[in-house]
């Protein structure tokens, strides 16, 4: 349970002359789920779309399961869900889900049985022949999950899970989170709700402008600062001055 999942060194990600991220070093091992946290703005959606291979980097390097992050052997084992997903308004759940399930050449038998035992799961099963044009954003949202987890992935990149979700689908949310740890998987998300962070995470990290200010368990870094992680947080994101912690 000791290999390696995530490896990121010294990332720099730029837009123009805008610097997004900033030397950049972390790493997530496999079974651990890894929460990514920090303001709006700090970067950390600009890291996803670099460990997706979607972002140009300026510097250093991103690896995923032993492997460079653009290149396709990478992506064919991770699951990814956007912050916003969007999805064609005139399919339904099912026949979105064979669309993806296809581009994973699963057989006619593995589709229908893997599709069913998703809807299952994200508790969209009575919808499953219902037109995503008439979802609510938290449904859309399930729906996202269950593209994600479509290939029974290594690694689920998740980024604000649980937007648009109720009390009962955030709950839901984290008994998927827990089933994929429980079976090895890995799974690394980025999230505002702090207390999914401390619920479901083995170690997080905070960052702000786009450099990594504090990494550990939740609990160790609200014992190391002395106060909540929702302090530490805010402390962190008005600029108060604190060393990267780690296990």
């Amino acid at each position: 349970m000791n290999e390696t999942v995530i490896e990121i060194r010294n990332l720099r990600i730029e837009y123009g002359q805008q610097t997004a991220v900033q030397n950049l070093s972390l790493s997530v091992r496999r079974g651990e789920v890894y929460g990514f946290i920090g303001p709006n703005g700090a970067g950390k959606s600009s890291t996803i779309r670099a460990l997706l291979g979607f972002n140009r980097i300026a510097g250093g390097e991103i690896s995923i399961l032993g492997v460079n992050a653009r290149d396709e052997a990478a992506r064919a084992r991770l699951g990814y869900l956007p912050e916003t997903p969007t999805y064609y308004d005139f399919l339904t759940p099912v026949e979105l889900l064979d669309s993806y399930a296809r581009l994973f050449r699963m057989n006619a038998d593995d589709r229908k049985s893997r599709i069913a035992d998703l809807l299952g799961q994200v508790g969209l099963v009575e919808h499953a022949k219902k037109r995503i044009g008439k979802f609510s954003k938290g449904m859309q949202q399930r729906l996202g999950l269950a593209q994600a987890m479509l290939n029974d992935p290594e690694l689920l990149i998740l980024d604000e899970p649980a937007s648009g979700l109720d009390p009962l689908g955030r709950q839901e949310i984290r008994k998927l989170i827990e089933s994929m740890k429980e079976r090895g998987r890995t799974v690394f998300f980025s999230s505002h709700e702090l207390s999914e962070i401390e619920t479901v995470c083995d170690r997080v990290g905070m960052l702000v402008g786009g450099e990594l200010k504090a990494e550990g368990e939740p609990g160790m870094l609200s014992g190391k600062h002395g106060v909540s992680l929702e302090r530490v947080f805010i402390n962190l994101a008005q600029g108060s001055d604190a060393e990267v912690t780690t296990p």
